[in-house]
């Protein structure tokens, strides 16, 4: 099963824990419910058609309207640019205030903030309201069967070629944070859309790998890879193992970083994977408006619909609420500063 039960359980790590307390949860009014009856709410996703944040939007929005008194209409319209700050933009700034826009962002938009000091942030991710997330994820480096590089330690002692974003991208800063914490002396060839072009650039011979690909996206696009025992998968990338990929042999991150100092940088990164499919709100959003979409988010998630339709598109289901992912952020951006430093100069 690629849907998971609904679970409380997050990954644990001294950076994170603070944040995950149980919150009370608040109740909506009939008035503000009803206020979407006709109403069609906009899902803007910061990532291209076909992508793994793509799959999982349109996926969610073919059930959470149904939780919704009045039904709205979900429609999904993709923004990518700025890997998702674009979108972040939109939703914080331009998107309407009253509950009709929603956006589904990646992490590394969330943390650019904290761990890029080098340019302007196009968004305040402390601001902006948290729907929830749809998955826990796990990052994982990947290269094809019959190339140079089988295990991850060969990227410790093989010249290659490891393909990446841009800056607040999964592919382009773990591409990085293994460079600087873990030995690999892969080149990290930035500027590709995403991971469907990475794929490709990969079957092609134009790349030797990539890291930063989230599992349950790689499992989604590339389903022939698995079934057809082409990849090698090199590394998992998450707080805690995932237990699929511990049962296939794939070693988890830590195992390559023994500096004690880059190993608290590391955590601080990867604790992005703990909201890694996240749906927000504008900043102004009504606190009924709000909760309606919370609520709704909460009960998709719980759907057996929805479980069936996440199975069918091969995308894994671990969901944290909103309230839950909102704190986690505040706590992320409250971390020591010498950890952040560190984690900037790690990821780029």
């Amino acid at each position: 099963m690629l849907a998971k039960e609904p679970t409380n359980r997050v990954p644990m790590g001294p950076v994170v824990a603070a944040a995950l307390a149980a919150m009370a949860l608040t109740h909506s009014s009939p008035a503000a419910a009803q206020g979407f009856s006709g109403k069609t709410i906009e899902l803007i996703v910061g990532g291209g058609a076909g992508g793994g944040y793509d799959i999982y939007a349109r996926t969610v929005a073919r059930h959470l309207g149904r939780h919704i008194a009045g039904n709205p209409t979900i429609v999904v319209k993709n923004m990518p640019g700025a890997s998702s700050n674009k979108a972040a933009q939109y939703i914080s700034a331009v998107a309407p205030k009253d509950g009709t826009s929603i956006g589904a962002i990646m992490p590394g938009a969330i943390m650019g903030p904290l761990l890029d000091d080098k340019t302007k942030p196009m968004f305040d991710p402390t601001k902006v309201q948290y729907i929830g997330t749809a998955n826990s994820g796990t990052r994982v480096c990947v290269t094809l069967k019959g190339t140079k590089i089988s295990r991850f330690e060969d990227t410790r002692t093989v010249p290659a070629k490891f393909g990446g974003s841009g800056p607040n991208d999964s592919t382009y800063e773990y591409g990085y944070l293994h460079k600087r914490t873990a030995g690999a002396i892969y080149d990290v060839v930035a500027g590709y859309r995403g991971t469907p072009d990475m794929a490709l650039a990969i079957e092609r011979g134009e790349l030797d790998g990539v890291c930063g690909w989230d599992w349950s996206s790689f499992k989604s696009q590339r389903p022939d890879w698995l079934r057809d025992n082409k990849a090698n998968v090199l590394l998992q990338v998450s707080l805690e193992p995932h237990p699929e990929l511990t049962k296939m042999g794939v070693p988890h991150v830590m195992k390559f970083v023994a500096n004690p100092d880059d190993r608290k940088a590391v955590e601080l990164v990867i604790s992005q994977s703990v909201f890694q499919r996240s749906y927000i709100a504008p900043p102004e959003t009504p606190p009924a408006q709000l909760t309606v979409l919370r609520r709704a988010f909460d009960m998709t998630m719980d759907d057996p619909q929805f479980r069936a339709d996440a199975e069918k598109s091969r995308v894994d289901i671990e969901p944290l609420s909103g309230e839950k992912v909102q704190e986690l952020v505040e706590k992320l951006y409250k971390s020591p500063k010498d950890i952040v430093e560190r984690a900037r100069k790690s990821i780029r």
